[in-house]
């Protein structure tokens, strides 16, 4: 199946050198009639990536053949993440979407922010999950 990609989004610590926090998502819709709008939220909130603390920048991706989506952000440290994860429009969507489908989460630790690396080693994380299922 191929795997859709968004352009990255700078947050305001897009020029951190490292080390960073890499978050992958990645959301299995059973309908894919929910895709579009659980793609449409995420966009709403890369719209708001400029203004979190402690964010370097993120993709979105996507499997619409798999019914599969999710984001690779990529943090200055934990702290940060956790701040997005408890900040309010992110609360908001995923009170919408509980329960829509299955959730899986993962991350690790880079040296410094390296898209290609990182790119490449959240596609294999995909794919990996994707024989898994």
């Amino acid at each position: 199946m191929p795997l859709l990609r968004s352009a990255w989004t700078p947050g305001p610590a897009h020029a951190h050198p490292g080390p960073v926090l890499v978050s992958l998502t990645d959301l299995t819709l059973p309908r894919r009639l929910d895709l579009p709008g659980v793609y449409r939220a995420a966009r709403r909130l890369t719209a708001g990536w400029p203004d979190l603390e402690g964010a370097v920048g993120v993709w979105l991706w996507a499997s619409p053949g798999a019914r599969r989506c999710g984001a690779v952000a990529v943090w200055r440290d934990e702290a940060a993440l956790r701040g997005f994860v408890a900040w309010p429009p992110h609360v908001d969507v995923m009170r919408r979407y509980r329960g829509r489908g299955a959730l899986s989460s993962a991350t690790w630790t880079a040296p410094r922010c390296d898209p290609s690396g990182i790119r490449a080693r959240a596609r294999a994380s995909i794919s990996l999950q994707r024989k898994a299922s």
